[in-house]
């Protein structure tokens, strides 16, 4: 996979909350797909070695009928400390290392992670789309930032998820009965339609099918 556009990866928060203030701009949160959608692809990290050694996974699956097509894993040293809404400069360069190595290139990317839905509006989604030019979801199985009305229990209800006046994502129901997600727009992907693919892609569990399989690579199990 060709990578569209890099930075100099920061040392201090600093620095990396100026990144994001100068590439948020350039999120487009409408739609720009290639369809038709025949491959989409979840994202996801483990650590090994107490944290300073992350192990990267792709997973490409076909779609709709999400079958796996490809896989991909990759290890580089860990080179920023965990900060929450600091997520992608901690992950993101051993996660482009896994993509770099993939033929099968999707055409949706879910990531594991908040796209909008971030104080600053530049979740780890937001952030490998700009650099990878493919729209991408952010799916996260935690809250972050904003408020929201109370969510029925039904599979596919949502309600939008609001912060400072604004809409920066939703928290969907993928499973009746069971906790919610959160779901933003990453980078070339409207919030409606990042919605529609993430439950088109969990047809059982709670997550995707993408972030699940990437999930148990990353993690080994």
């Amino acid at each position: 996979m060709k990578i569209y556009q890099s930075h100099p990866w920061p040392s201090t928060v600093e620095e990396a909350t100026t990144i994001q203030e100068t590439l948020r701009n350039q999120v487009i949160i409408t739609d720009q797909l290639d369809e038709p959608i025949q491959y989409v692809a979840g994202v996801d990290m483990g650590f090994l070695e107490d944290g300073k050694m992350c192990r990267a996974a792709v997973a490409v699956l076909s779609f709709p009928d999400l079958k796996v097509v490809e896989t991909s894993l990759a290890y580089r040293p860990t080179s920023f400390p965990y900060i929450p809404g600091f997520l992608s400069f901690r992950e993101i360069p051993a996660i482009l290392d896994a993509l770099e190595k993939i033929q099968t290139i999707p055409n949706i990317i879910l990531c594991d992670g908040q796209g909008t839905a971030h104080p600053r509006r530049f979740g780890i989604a937001c952030h490998l789309g700009i650099i990878i030019d493919i729209p991408t979801i952010g799916v996260a199985k935690s809250w972050l930032i904003g408020n929201h009305a109370e969510l029925p229990e039904s599979k596919g209800s949502w309600q939008p998820l609001i912060h400072k006046n604004e809409t920066i994502g939703a928290v969907l129901r993928t499973r009746t009965g069971v906790k919610p997600l959160y779901i933003s727009s990453g980078h070339r992907i409207s919030l409606t339609t990042a919605i529609d693919y993430v439950l088109r892609c969990t047809p059982k569990y709670r997550l995707p099918e993408t972030t699940r399989i990437a999930d148990k690579l990353a993690s080994d199990r």
